[in-house]
């Protein structure tokens, strides 16, 4: 009996130990997310579209880098309406960029990835062409972590024009159902490029127009 009611005891004296201990601790305050704490925001608002490159190598583990910057983009019903196509051969940059004036900056770009919607990935019906805005997205995480990385790229539109698609399809060896949405050429950045501030607030409209 005397056991018992010691250990009885020695735990009551424990209970209200605990108590005072954890009565005097404020309760902890959730920290408000903030964008503009972290790097991403930076990374977003400085990126530019670059277009002049130094020689200085990419590597293969920064394309691979991008590309899983790439396709971790969301996409309607998961449904990855993707392909990549990376160029690194100097002589294959060298003619898209002669061949298509608005890839111009290819002869100088380290590398170069093709953006292409897999038509036999995307959703049926009027949704099929969600493909667009799924590899869009892709497109832009890839210049976003090109950025990060230190590196410069630009967006070279290729899709929908006709002429552009026929003609990188068959440059490329591209099977039927790989549409090149855009190339994105990739190197070091040769000088400097100032972003531009494109916020503006007219073009802002809360629940109506």
């Amino acid at each position: 009996m005397k056991t018992s009611y010691f250990l009885n005891f020695i735990l009551a004296a424990a209970l209200v130990y605990l108590a005072v201990l954890y009565a005097g601790k404020p309760e902890p305050v959730a920290q408000e997310a903030t964008v503009t704490d972290s790097n991403s925001m930076e990374f977003i608002l400085s990126r530019t579209s670059v277009r002049s490159y130094s020689s200085r190598e990419v590597t293969r583990a920064q394309i691979d880098t991008l590309l899983r910057a790439a396709m971790a983009a969301p996409t309607a019903m998961n449904k990855q309406p993707w392909q990549f196509v990376v160029i690194d051969d100097r002589v294959l940059l060298d003619s898209i960029s002669s061949r298509f004036p608005n890839i111009s900056m290819a002869s100088k770009a380290q590398v170069a990835v093709v953006v292409c919607g897999d038509m036999s990935k995307t959703i049926g019906g009027e949704g099929r062409d969600y493909w667009i805005q799924d590899c869009s997205a892709a497109t832009e995480n890839l210049l976003l972590a090109a950025n990060a990385a230190g590196l410069g790229a630009v967006w070279c539109g290729i899709y929908p024009v006709s002429e552009r698609v026929s003609a990188l399809t068959a440059m490329l060896g591209l099977p039927d159902g790989i549409v090149p949405l855009c190339v994105v050429p990739v190197g070091y950045p040769e000088g400097v490029s100032a972003p531009k501030d494109k916020y503006d607030s007219s073009k802002i409209h809360y629940n109506r127009f």
